[in-house]
Order: C-alpha cells, then sequence, then structure tokens
C-alpha cells in the first residue's frame, strides 16, 4: 500500500492582496492539514483598498486545470468560489459532473460588500440551475440568501424559515451565514441538511474583515475531507473562523482585516490559542492509504 495525502480542490478568484480567494482557500486547507489544489477561475488585481482590475481566463484553459488536478490527486472535496459568468458556470459544473467529487461546498459570491449584484442574470440562473443540484453545502450570506430567494430576510425567524427554501433549489445542506443579520450582540450561523438543524453562536467582532466567506467555506470543505459529518465540518469551520477573525491584522494601508489562519495551531506559548473551548485545528498532515499502482 502507498499513501497520498488528504486534497482539496479550490475553484474560485485569485486576490493579489492574499486576504481573500484562491490565496484564504489555499491558507485554510493547509491549517487543516489537507493539500490545497487551486483552478483560477478569475484573477483580481486588488489590495485592502479595492478592486482594480479583473480578468477572466478562457474556460478552456480553466477546465484544463480542473482536469489536471483529478488526473493526478485523490480529491476529498471541491470548494467554488468566484465564478464570474455563465460560461464559467456551465464549464465548472460540467466538469463536476464528469469527475463527481464526494463533496462539493458552494460559497455563491454573488453580492459585493457594498451591496451591488456581482452576477449577470444569465450566470445568476446558471449557478441556480448547474451548480445548486451539484451541491453538497450552500454557504450563502443573508443577502446572497435574499437574491437567490427573491426575498427578503430581515429577522431570525425569516432566517430560519430560509433554510428548507435555500435547501429546496437543490442543495444538500445550507449553511447560512448570520454575519449581516440583526442578532444583537450575536452572530448566529443557521445549518439545516432536512434531518437536522443547529446554530452555532460567536459573539459580534467589531471589524471589517475580508475573505472570512472564503476561508469558512474552504475549512468545512477541509473538515469534510478529514471525514467530519456536515454538521460537525460546519461547527469546527465557524469555530476555526471566529479564532482566525480575532487574530486578524491589517498587512495593507487600507482598513481591511485580513484573517490570521494560524491562530488555531498555535500553542497558547507561541502567543496564539485556539477557538472558543480550547478546541484547535490539527497541523499534523493526513494521509489516506491508496492501493499501489499496478
Amino acid at each position: 500500500m502507498s499513501s497520498l495525502p488528504l486534497c482539496a480542490l479550490t475553484i474560485a478568484g485569485s486576490d493579489s492582496g492574499g486576504g481573500a480567494g484562491i490565496q484564504a482557500d489555499l491558507k485554510a486547507f493547509a491549517a487543516h492539514g489537507v493539500h490545497g489544489l487551486s483552478a483560477i477561475a478569475a484573477l483580481t488585481a486588488q489590495n485592502t483598498r479595492g478592486v482594480t482590475a479583473v480578468h477572466v481566463p478562457p474556460v478552456g484553459f480553466l477546465r484544463a486545470q480542473i482536469d489536471a488536478c483529478f488526473d493526478d490527486f485523490h480529491i476529498g472535496a471541491v470548494k467554488l468560489g468566484m465564478l464570474a459568468t455563465a460560461e464559467v458556470i456551465h464549464a465548472v459544473a460540467d466538469a463536476l459532473d464528469t469527475h463527481c467529487p464526494a463533496f462539493v461546498v458552494l460559497d455563491p459570491v454573488m453580492v459585493a460588500t457594498s451591496g451591488a449584484k456581482l452576477l449577470a442574470d444569465d450566470a445568476l440562473d446558471a449557478l441556480r440551475t448547474r451548480l445548486l443540484p451539484l451541491a453538497s453545502l450552500l454557504t450563502p450570506n443573508i443577502p446572497e440568501a435574499e437574491l437567490l430567494l427573491g426575498r427578503r430576510i430581515a429577522s431570525a425567524a425569516a432566517a430560519q424559515d430560509a433554510l428548507a427554501e435555500l435547501r429546496a433549489l437543490g442543495a444538500q445542506a445550507v449553511l447560512l451565514k448570520g454575519g449581516h443579520l440583526d442578532d444583537g450582540a450575536r452572530v448566529v450561523d443557521r445549518f439545516d441538511d432536512g434531518r437536522a438543524q443547529a446554530e452555532f453562536v460567536h459573539d459580534r467582532l467589531a471589524v471589517a474583515a475580508h475573505g472570512t466567506g472564503c476561508t469558512l467555506a474552504s475549512a468545512i470543505a477541509a473538515n469534510l475531507c478529514r471525514g467530519l459529518v456536515p454538521a460537525a465540518a460546519c461547527e469546527a469551520a465557524v469555530d476555526y473562523v471566529y479564532a482566525a477573525l480575532r487574530g486578524g491584522y491589517r498587512p495593507g494601508r487600507g482598513d481591511v482585516v485580513v484573517l490570521d489562519h494560524c491562530a488555531t495551531v498555535r500553542t497558547p506559548t507561541d502567543g496564539g490559542g485556539g477557538p472558543a473551548g480550547g478546541r484547535g485545528v490539527a497541523s499534523t498532515r493526513l494521509f489516506r492509504a491508496l492501493p499501489d499502482a499496478t
């Protein structure tokens, strides 16, 4: 028998500032002891003060990246992030149909921090019809959930009701992020897989952060690779993001805080510390045994 490390693939956009997108995904994978793979669906020129340019590579090249990863690595989970056009979404869906990964975590990047819609109508339709039915887990924030459902979500009760409606769009499970909802001093992330529901609650932190959604979805994908069931994968990922956010720092001249992906793997003597409750993420590399090639 030979062994290969557990691998997770992110299909998303690149952030030249290092705080979100592919860069955040790979940091989250590494912090969970999972080997990170990437297929870049968009290139951005950005820093902590904004985005100045976006380039979408040809879809043929995107498909070549995805195929190359599946041809050589044992991929335990795929995380989907920024997919800018309908053409890109269809190409990714076609690739997933071909390779059939065990888990697909869909972070539907559809709304900018300013509230502006990032996807054209045909791309939004493609996301609904092609990607949602392939998703093991959907991780929208409140504005994205509102766009998917075509209605406001303005209360905790409305958020709870939205879970079943979001699952009805095709995803096997939903983690509805609560950062945009007014739950007072708390942030409540709500999970539903049709069999069980859960709420993950943390104190609201007064920071303007960058890359939290990317990091959360990637941490969930890594946890699924590690063998956690979806609810436990989500709970551990929410704890991980909270710890990384508490340890966040400002690497540029802007006010945006970037997550500290090492916060959960440091020991107290290193000046770090794990998330609430003392739970940390193992930093050792994990391996899955595979039969020797014949």
